[in-house]
């Protein structure tokens, strides 16, 4: 017999959707009919799949020794120095201003150089992050932006408030802003966008449409809208604040190179060639401000009525196309 205590990362989860992180040998088929059989206990009692698990809780595993070797760690983050940007700490959050280049999460060709190792390596050193006391938690992100995009990504460095700042996104009830410097001078110096994108997986692009595409099935088409504010002008470029009032692949990209302003910089959706003459090998986009309003009884909630911003002078495109005054 074997017995795994719940931790408090552990906490709140299904029982079922625990064990399937924790012992990856264990076949599903076999979970479930182990809890029928009793072969798999709740505080030595019979229990349910779908049980809510509670820190303290204690699950008692009557299976052979193959099926309870528990899920391997990803060590790689060990061998790193941390390179991290940090715009605010407490200890339940890390936001990171990221580089653009940099990616957020491995990918066929990259696996340790990602902004996640660089966050686990950085817990690690602090001794807030310890993989091998963790079951089934490791500090995650909870926001991605496209690997040559720049800007803050938010962590969360414990099981409830991945759960919270998850809940307010998926909710819609964070306010994220952006800074883009786009080719050309807006008509309208602000304005909401409205339209209906498409997304091609396959060539990893998408297409904006003013009217809805009566020749697409209706769950390939959804509709965006995206506000902007002209800041700043200067040699025919803009720079501009854009906020997501819906939030899809490419969104602000694409949805400003539709009316004529590409940004800077951005190969799929712009005329690169000068732009990359001229060095910029990046779309001059970046997440710079971000707002949380979350439950006022939550973990979390001492974060409501704050924002978070990054100094314009460190978002790489804005001194060097608009000058060190641009949004002063």
């Amino acid at each position: 017999m074997q017995i795994l205590k719940i931790n408090k990362n552990d906490a709140g989860q299904r029982l079922d959707k625990f064990l399937m992180k924790t012992l990856p040998n264990l076949p599903a088929s076999m979970l479930y009919k182990s809890i029928r059989t009793k072969k798999i206990k709740l505080n030595r009692k019979r229990c349910e799949i779908g049980t809510v698990l509670s820190e303290g809780d204690e699950i008692q595993l009557f299976l052979k020794d193959e099926l309870l070797e528990k899920k391997k760690t990803d060590d790689a983050f060990r061998k790193l120095t941390p390179r991290l940007s940090i715009v605010y700490e407490d200890e339940n959050l890390l936001l990171v201003n990221k580089r653009a280049g940099l990616l957020v999460h491995a990918d066929d060709g990259e696996d340790q150089n990602t902004l996640i190792s660089h966050i686990k390596a950085y817990l690690y050193g602090k001794r807030e992050y310890d993989p091998d006391r963790e079951q089934s938690f490791a500090p995650a992100l909870c926001n991605r932006i496209d690997r040559n995009t720049a800007g803050i990504v938010i962590a969360a460095k414990n099981a409830e408030a991945l759960r919270l700042v998850n809940e307010v996104i998926k909710n819609r009830t964070v306010d994220k802003r952006y800074l883009a410097a786009c080719h050309g001078i807006f008509e309208k110096k602000e304005d909401t966008l409205s339209g209906f994108l498409v997304k091609n997986s396959d060539q990893n692009l998408v297409k904006i449409y003013t009217h809805k595409p009566k020749n697409l099935p209706p769950h390939e088409v959804k509709e965006i809208h995206t506000r902007y504010r002209v800041l700043a002008e200067k040699d025919h470029n803009s720079l501009c604040e854009v906020e997501l009032l819906t939030g899809r692949t490419h969104q602000i990209r694409a949805h400003l190179a539709s009316i004529g302003h590409p940004l800077i910089g951005d190969g799929k959706y712009g005329v690169n060639k000068e732009d990359r003459a001229k060095g910029y090998k990046f779309q001059a986009l970046a997440s710079y401000q971000i707002a949380f309003t979350f439950p006022e009884d939550s973990l979390l909630s001492y974060l409501n009525q704050k924002i978070f911003a990054l100094d314009p002078a460190s978002v790489w495109f804005v001194g060097e196309l608009f000058g060190p005054d641009a949004m002063t």
